[in-house]
């Protein structure tokens, strides 16, 4: 989804720098996130018992926040136990408990935790279930709102991140994902109600509308969702590779004419994600986008909730049916594997799309994510909604991760691997960890993805490039290729890097491996360049990437000092022109830094007086500002 509030200003400050969707998609999420605050993100409930299927019958009125029904929990006890616990708000008030046809005891505690007590001992493997009747006012909070279109009035909901506990009773974690549910939800039939998976029944009974929802696939509880007002249903087919499919969409009737243009955005999306990705997940059932009136959207599962038809806001939560649905992070700290993939959904769809537009794209999240030198992909903080939530780190460094991950495999290995990642029988509609997309990636690949991860996943910043080049006969290239890092969790980015040459009628890119700072490449556009250029298309994420064409050796350097030992000038003799610029510094024995002098590109010598210096052995370094040592040699002065 999209997010929160205490980083407002922050996210003010970049209104211009990214698209306007992921800015309230972070805001509505970080919202959300504030109002959840109380409930912590941890489960309550225990983990004696694995749920299986909840059958959820309630009835709402879109013109008040109140709910009444009751939730039926299927579940496989893991070991034996007299006590359950469920994740459930003590705002709300239990009308009773049902096991077997019969009353049972249970206590709500001050942890928003609903301990039910057996009459007997339930034994590992044993199947069964209870019906917890219920009703009341959710506590304030964006999890269950109602609000008006037009003066019509809406119920929606929102649960992610923690928000599932404060309308219904359920294991508000990420690691139980129920087998499958049923929803039967009852409101005033002037309205009509959107939900997960399939409506199969629909009834009339005097004033109340009652529709029957069937979905049987594995849903997280803050994926689960319920919308009710006037909407406006029209449907179309998308046709994948397993054939049609339903796309739905429920606007409001105001709004029906502009909201189309999110049905076609999603068939074009279903259509060509299915194909990159593997067939969308939930193709037994349909794809459906319903209007709510939150800045952005919430991908519920086979049912996105959405604003406005965007199309950048419609591939996100589509995306998100592969990425956050089928399979879920299985830790906050992970969420970019959600996030990340949603937000490269939206690149996806402007290069197939509108490919001009793509470098655009990269230009902006490039800017937004290196306007701070530090930051890492995952999250070790997930009680700070801004980080958790970050515009910045998890949704666009997220996504920049997985296109610099593309780039390193190669399409046709990276959704080969994304593909296998997703049908991994270990993950496949369950949760996952940023080692599994590392070990399904390297599975498929052969590459070993360790240093990758630890510097973009776990690291801070980014790398910056500087390059000097030489042409040389029979249209050889030699470059040197030197980088910076912006945060030192990071030492090095080990990254294939493509270097651009050009003249005025050809042009051709040659990618190299850079593993060290200084390195020197010599490689064959197969002409004679004019132009180098480092990474064009963007395809690392880097501030700045400068190149410096230079007529000098870019060889090992060598020097040679007279006399030695010496009394008064140190003579220090290069074996080439200095290619840029650098430093000359003497320390003494004890390590200090005793003199320090720039030396200009193209110089071959350099003179420094050492008559001030007492007797004794020094040591000369040659090399960049920043400690950069490219030569180093040891001499006695002596006589002082």
């Amino acid at each position: 989804m999209k997010h929160p509030a205490a980083a407002l200003l922050f996210l003010l400050a970049f209104v211009t720098s990214y698209s306007q969707h992921t800015r309230q998609l972070a805001l509505t999420e970080q919202k959300n996130f504030v109002a959840m605050r109380e409930y912590e993100q941890r489960s309550i409930a225990s983990g004696n018992f694995d749920v299986d299927y909840y059958r959820c019958e309630w009835k709402v009125d879109p013109t008040t926040p109140f709910i009444s029904g009751s939730v039926t929990s299927y579940f496989t006890i893991l070991t034996n136990t007299n006590t359950i616990v469920f994740d459930f708000s003590n705002v709300l008030n239990i009308d009773s408990i049902i096991f077997r046809g019969n009353t049972i005891s249970f206590t709500q505690s001050i942890d928003n935790g609903l301990h039910i007590s057996f009459p007997i001992t339930l034994n590992a493997g044993e199947r069964d279930s209870v019906r917890i009747h219920y009703q009341g006012y959710p506590p304030s909070s964006s999890a269950f709102t109602t609000a008006s279109h037009s003066g019509v009035p809406i119920l929606w909901t929102l649960s992610e991140p923690y928000g599932a506990r404060t309308w219904w009773p359920c294991k508000d974690g990420l690691t139980d994902k129920a087998d499958s549910i049923d929803i039967i939800l009852t409101h005033p039939v002037a309205y009509v109600s959107s939900s997960n998976g399939l409506p199969i029944s629909e009834t009339v009974n005097g004033g109340e509308r009652t529709t029957v929802w069937k979905h049987r696939y594995p849903i997280a509880s803050y994926l689960v969702a319920i919308a009710v007002t006037n909407y406006n249903i029209s449907s179309t087919t998308a046709n994948l590779p397993g054939g049609p499919m339903p796309l739905v969409a429920y606007a409001y009737p105001e709004a029906a004419g502009s909201f189309a243009q999110a049905t076609t955005t999603a068939k074009f999306c279903l259509e060509e994600f299915s194909l990159l990705f593997g067939e969308y997940p939930f193709s037994n059932e349909r794809y459906a986008q319903t209007q709510w009136s939150v800045g952005g959207g919430m991908e519920h599962q086979t049912n996105s909730f959405i604003v406005t038809g965007a199309p950048d806001l419609v591939a996100h939560e589509l995306g998100h049916q592969w990425f956050g649905d089928k399979i879920t992070c299985r830790s906050w700290s992970d969420i970019w594997l959600n996030e990340g993939f949603a937000t490269y959904s939206e690149f996806l769809h402007t290069e197939l799309s509108d490919p001009s537009n793509k470098l655009n794209t990269l230009v902006i999240w490039r800017n937004n994510i290196t306007s701070q030198p530090g930051g890492s992909v995952y999250v070790l903080d997930t009680l700070n909604e801004a980080r958790l939530f970050s515009p910045r780190l998890t949704y666009l460094k997220g996504g920049y991760l997985v296109h610099m991950l593309r780039w390193i495999l190669g399409d046709s290995t990276f959704f080969r691997g994304v593909r296998r990642y997703l049908n991994d029988p270990l993950l496949s509609y369950g949760t996952a960890l940023s080692s599994d997309l590392k070990r399904n990636l390297e599975a498929e690949s052969g590459v070993d993805l360790t240093n990758f991860f630890d510097d973009w996943l776990y690291g801070e910043g980014y790398p910056n490039y500087s390059a000097i080049w030489i042409q040389k006969p029979n249209f050889e290239v030699e470059v040197k290729l030197d980088q910076t890092q912006s945060h030192p969790s990071v030492s090095f980015f080990e990254m294939p890097v493509p270097l651009y040459f050009s003249s005025a009628t050809k042009d051709t890119i040659i990618r190299v491996d850079h593993v060290q700072n200084g390195q020197i490449f010599t490689v064959n556009p197969g002409f004679a360049a004019d132009t180098m250029m480092i990474d064009p298309e963007l395809w690392i994420l880097s501030k700045t990437k400068t190149t410096q064409k230079t007529t000098s050796s870019l060889g090992p350097l060598k020097i040679t000092i007279a006399p030695n030992p010496v009394s008064d000038v140190l003579h220090v003799k290069m074996s080439a022109p200095i290619p840029t610029h650098m430093y000359a510094d003497i320390f003494n024995a004890l390590g200090q830094k005793v003199y320090s002098t720039p030396i200009q590109p193209g110089a071959t010598q350099v003179d420094i007086p050492v008559h001030a210096y007492a007797s004794g052995y020094y040591w000369i370094m040659i090399g960049e500002q920043k400690g950069n040592i490219r030569l180093k040699q040891q001499f006695l002065i002596s006589g002082n």
